[in-house]
Order: structure tokens, then C-alpha cells, then sequence
């Protein structure tokens, strides 16, 4: 399955057979419209497999585009193959733009080529005997358009996506980011009101990445309907995103603006994640208690619980206790270093378990291998706190 929209899977392979629609099962009604349901969606989602068990409420505002973060195994994809109609809800509903696609209480359930949603795929799941233009001619081709309007479409949306140039080239021909513009024209070929994208970057080098990336957030900008994304990458989500959904085991930790998100993160997940330490405890003035022992001294004011965040760079290493400003200082170990950009990465376990970001000179004039002892200093100042 590849791409789904009003008609676009389940109708025909591409060598003109049935497909799809006959391997589903249960209630498939005529679609009921919700009247003064806003466009968009508006989902509740409970879904069961085996151990996992999914539980999301989800809306997503025409235009918007959503991101759904987390680690793996977090129920991403799972929520993504729902609302392409891949997976079936257990409990709760699915609308779009008012029309339901699935709702468990009257046993409605419209199959994935009677939904208008088209999807791009991790591995974008092009037919590699077609060429670009048939790729993304095959969705209007399933749902009965004739073949010449059929490619002046995909030739239309191949040009869009800067490869009017590639469109007779096969799948095998063309480059990784020149295969994701093809599935990204494919899914959007039919006007459909909800895309779903499955990490449509992770297949990406480092350098295609970043090309593709500010292209893909200029057709998302361009895009009417509803977006989801779904990915793990920080940096993907805080650029593609109007609004992250955080998930974690299933259940909804997070949600916010990608700025917000990224200065107040609320777990341990989504602080590593932005690339910063992050503490939880209850606060006395300047003084915080923190849960699983130890404390930190802050310089706002607050009572109350609330979490305490600072950035690895505003981390001090020291061969001997700090003297002098610093109010929080620990003797810790070296766990592991790496490189990361211009600077070393250093994890550090003890009293609390950090991340330090220090220059490849400070490594070599502490002494920093896994294993050494170091303190470690974090002004007062340098912290930030908010409710928890």
C-alpha cells in the first residue's frame, strides 16, 4: 500500500488489479457529516496490540501541521496507520472536516481508499517498474480518471516538486531525495484533506536531509488541509511543525508549540531530546528538593513543584570543588564522550546525572576519559524553572 486518498488504494494495482478493499473487514457506511464540526481532525483513538495499547485524543486544524514525537514503540506509526484506516480503532472515532472516517459506537468504518488522506511512506514504497510520472499518475488512474489528464496531473506535481526533468526516470534512477518529492507528489496528486507523513526524511543523508527538509516545509506551508508528521528527530519537528504531540508508552506527555516545548520540557525524554538537563522536585524559595535525592539552589524565587532545566553548556568541569559563584557543584564521573557539533558531549553520573558540552581543549586539560572523577558546577543563574 502506498498511497491513500479518495479512492487511491484498494481500487487497482498498477498492473490493473483489485486490491485492498476486499481484505477489510467490518461496518463500511455511506459517510455521515457531523454538522459544525470544525475542518481538520478531530480523532479519539484506542487502540490494542498485543502489550501496547494506544490512547490519543488528536486535533489538527486545517493548514496546521502536527508532529507526533517520541521515542520507539511511543505509538506513533500506530496512530498514523489509524487514521489512514490501516489499523482499527477499538474505542473512539476518527472525523475529517466533518465527514466520519470511523467512529466504534455505530459501527461506522470507511476502508483506506474511500478516506481523503494521502501518505508518504518511510520508504516512500514507489512501484519500481513505473516511472516517476506513473507513480504519481496511479492514484487518479485507480479512481477512474482517463490517462491523459491522469499525467498531465503528475507532470503538473512532478514540476512542483523540481523534477519536471525526471519524469520518465524509474525508481531505481533517481536519488533518495528525488524519490521522496515523488512520493510527496503522489500523495498530494489527489487534493487530499489529510497528509500523513511516516519519518519522511529518515531514509535521507545528512546533507539531502537538510535540502529536503526546507523544501518539504515549503509544501507544507503551501498545504490547505491537515497535516501529520511523525518522526523522532527533534530538528525535523521543530522545523516542519506548527505543533508538537508528544508521546511516550502510548499516552499523550507533551503538547505545545515546538518553542515551548523545547524551553519547557516535561520529561526526561523530551529533555534529552532538545539537549538539555532537566530535574523535577518540590521548590522552597530558592531552594529545590529533588526527586530521588539531592538539591539544587535557583535564582527565581517559586514555592511549590516545579521543574528545574539548564543546558549542558551552562555545565562546569573542574578538577577540584569550585570556589566562587557557582552554588551547585558536584563530584561526578565520566560515563562516556562524544563529538557533538563543535563541541564534546560529556555524560556525567553521581550525585545527578548530567550532560556538560565542553571544548576538545577542556577534555585534554581535565583529564577526561570514561571513568575519571570531576566536578561539576552549575550557576544558580544559568537554571530555568517552571510549574510541574
Amino acid at each position: 500500500m502506498t498511497s491513500i486518498g479518495r479512492s487511491d488504494v484498494g481500487s487497482a494495482s498498477p498492473d490493473g488489479d483489485t486490491t485492498g478493499s476486499s481484505t477489510m473487514t467490518g461496518t463500511v457506511t455511506e459517510p455521515a457529516t457531523v454538522v459544525g464540526r470544525p475542518s481538520g481532525v478531530d480523532a479519539a483513538m484506542h487502540v490494542r496490540r498485543a502489550s501496547f495499547e494506544l490512547d490519543l485524543r488528536l486535533s489538527v486544524a486545517a493548514g496546521e501541521t502536527v508532529a507526533l514525537l517520541g521515542p520507539n514503540g511511543a505509538g506513533k506509526t500506530t496512530a498514523l496507520r489509524a487514521m489512514a484506516g490501516l489499523v482499527r480503532l477499538e474505542q473512539g472515532h476518527l472525523l475529517l472536516d466533518g465527514v466520519v472516517l470511523e467512529d466504534c459506537a455505530v459501527g461506522v468504518r470507511l476502508p483506506p481508499e474511500r478516506r481523503a488522506v494521502g501518505v508518504v511512506f518511510q520508504d516512500y514504497l514507489l512501484f519500481p517498474h513505473l516511472s516517476a510520472r506513473e507513480n504519481v499518475a496511479f492514484p487518479l488512474r485507480a479512481r477512474g480518471m482517463d490517462k491523459a489528464t491522469a499525467r498531465r496531473r503528475a507532470d503538473e506535481w512532478l514540476s512542483r516538486v523540481g523534477l519536471a526533468d525526471r519524469v520518465s526516470a524509474r525508481p531505481r534512477e533517481l536519488s533518495g531525495g528525488q524519490a521522496q518529492r515523488v512520493a510527496l507528489a503522489r500523495a498530494l496528486v489527489s487534493e487530499p484533506a489529510l497528509l500523513l507523513l511516516d519519518e519522511p526524511l529518515a531514509a535521507l543523508d545528512a546533507g539531502t536531509r537538510i535540502e529536503i527538509r526546507s523544501h518539504l516545509r515549503r509544501h507544507l506551508s503551501d498545504f490547505a488541509g491537515a497535516a501529520v508528521l511523525v518522526t523522532h528527530d527533534a530538528l525535523d519537528a521543530m522545523v516542519l511543525a506548527d505543533r508538537l504531540v508528544v508521546l511516550e508508552g502510548g499516552r499523550v506527555v507533551q503538547v505545545g508549540a515546538p518553542a515551548d516545548v523545547a524551553r519547557h520540557p516535561r520529561t526526561d525524554y523530551v529533555a534529552r531530546l532538545v539537549g538539555l538537563n532537566l530535574f523535577r522536585g518540590r521548590a522552597e524559595q530558592r531552594s529545590v528538593s529533588l526527586v530521588g535525592g539531592g538539591s539544587l539552589t535557583v535564582a527565581q524565587a517559586v514555592d511549590g513543584d516545579v521543574f528545574v532545566a539548564f543546558s549542558p553548556a551552562a555545565v562546569a568541569l573542574h578538577p577540584q570543588r569550585p570556589t566562587g559563584s557557582p552554588r551547585n557543584a558536584w563530584q561526578e564521573r565520566v560515563t562516556s564522550l562524544e563529538q557533538h557539533g563543535d563541541s564534546v558531549r560529556v555524560v556525567l553520573d553521581g550525585p545527578l546525572r548530567l550532560l556538560a558540552d565542553v571544548t576538545a581543549v577542556a577534555v585534554a586539560e581535565l583529564g577526561l576519559t570514561v571513568g575519571a572523577p570531576v566536578w561539576a558546577a552549575v550557576k544558580a543563574t544559568e537554571t530555568r524553572v517552571y510549574p510541574a
